[in-house]
């Protein structure tokens, strides 16, 4: 009977987990750059403890643009997006491999940051646009 009384009268669905306008490719964009200035200070300092240090962070930051990467990827976007942009699916797949582990989780290299950074921003340019329609 409890059950019955605290059950919803009302079921509501949306397309999203929070209401349109959450979505914003400048949080990968954020982490990636974050990740090449790590990257950077890792190659200025010799302090064996900073550097280890930088990597741990750098992994998981790396780790982060990939996630915020899959939301836009999986949530944001839609299949008349895919449709209008045929080129999406394979710049989110080498975007978030380049902050995996063959990129910049487990890479030293400024200019890996830097292709990661170029995806991002590809991904910018289409997500606006698709904001504008």
């Amino acid at each position: 009977m409890l059950a019955k009384l605290l059950r919803p009268k009302t079921t509501v669905s949306a397309h999203c987990d929070l209401p349109c306008g959450v979505y914003d490719p400048a949080q990968a964009r954020i982490e990636a750059e974050s990740v090449k200035a790590i990257i950077e200070k890792y190659h200025a300092n010799e302090d064996p403890v900073f550097r280890a240090r930088a990597i741990g962070i750098k992994e998981q930051r790396s780790n982060l643009v990939k996630e915020h990467l899959w939301v836009l990827w999986t949530d944001y976007f839609k299949p008349p997006h895919f449709e209008k942009y045929p080129q999406l699916n394979q710049l989110f797949n080498e975007a978030t491999k380049l902050a995996g582990a063959a990129g910049t989780k487990q890479s030293l290299d400024v200019k890996v940051a830097e292709d990661l950074l170029s995806k991002i921003s590809e991904i910018d340019k289409i997500f606006w646009e698709t904001k504008q329609a």
